[in-house]
């Protein structure tokens, strides 16, 4: 079975949010902070329960010193 495009965009997000997130050195609470999110709402985007507005990627990129696309990247 073919996974969903949407599957592999939230897969491929989570992933590298995570890698991201690890390799600044924060916890969830903290980028969380830095971004104006939850823990929550970091925990669902890693967790691939919840795909994340442009704006909370926006967000989420400026916190962890990147661009945008780069938590995208390796999608297909």
């Amino acid at each position: 079975m073919a996974i969903k495009p949407q599957e592999g965009a939230r897969q491929c997000f989570a992933q590298n949010l995570q890698a991201a997130r690890l390799n600044m050195g924060f916890s969830q609470q903290e980028l969380a902070l830095r971004c104006g999110l939850s823990r929550t709402e970091v925990s669902l985007f890693e967790r691939r329960a919840r795909s994340p507005r442009l704006e909370m990627i926006v967000a989420l990129s400026r916190a962890l010193e990147m661009e945008p696309g780069e938590l995208l990247q390796g999608l297909d």
